[in-house]
């Protein structure tokens, strides 16, 4: 019986080791992080409801697997209602397998928040920022990537020259 118990607590530990604590931020913390970042990131802002973010998420974090030695990190912002934070969250990722950081943006005004990440974002969902602090590289899309310009971007973003084919 007591083994029994020590498999079930092993099992059901696991998963607290791998789930992943979503942190709430505010948009001072996103500013922060973008100031202070070393590497080249993505932040990709997404939502549980926006089916084009879901459709890319998986393919963003197989093509940055591509650029580890490059240091290329992704961060997930999730711009979910404070409803849906942390349990539709969570329950989201888990279901998707996203491994990625996620954070959940705790802003209700986009009129606010948006206009800090990029002057002429309108708060339209997905949307992403390519930063790279080390050469000064920003840009910004306000709508879903294609795998072929998310590569490019991700050159651009690194400083490597991409060659037409």
């Amino acid at each position: 019986m007591k083994s029994i118990i020590i498999i079930s607590i092993l099992f059901f530990s696991s998963f607290a080791v791998t789930a992943q604590t979503i942190p709430a931020w505010k948009i001072t913390d996103l500013e922060a992080y973008i100031h202070n970042s070393t590497k080249p990131v993505i932040i990709n802002f997404w939502a549980t409801f926006c089916k084009p973010c879901l459709q890319e998420i998986p393919y963003f974090e197989e093509i940055v697997k591509k650029y580890k030695k490059d240091s290329v990190t992704i961060l997930l912002v999730s711009l979910d209602m404070q409803e849906q934070y942390p349990e539709t969250i969570s329950s989201s990722i888990a279901k998707r397998k996203f491994s990625s950081r996620v954070v959940w943006l705790n802003e209700t005004n986009a009129d606010y928040f948006c206009p800090k990440v990029d002057s002429a974002w309108s708060g339209s969902l997905p949307s992403s920022l390519f930063f790279n602090n080390k050469t000064g590289y920003h840009k910004f899309f306000e709508e879903p990537i294609p795998r072929e310009k998310l590569e490019k971007e991700i050159d651009a973003m690194i400083g490597k020259k991409s060659f037409p084919i």
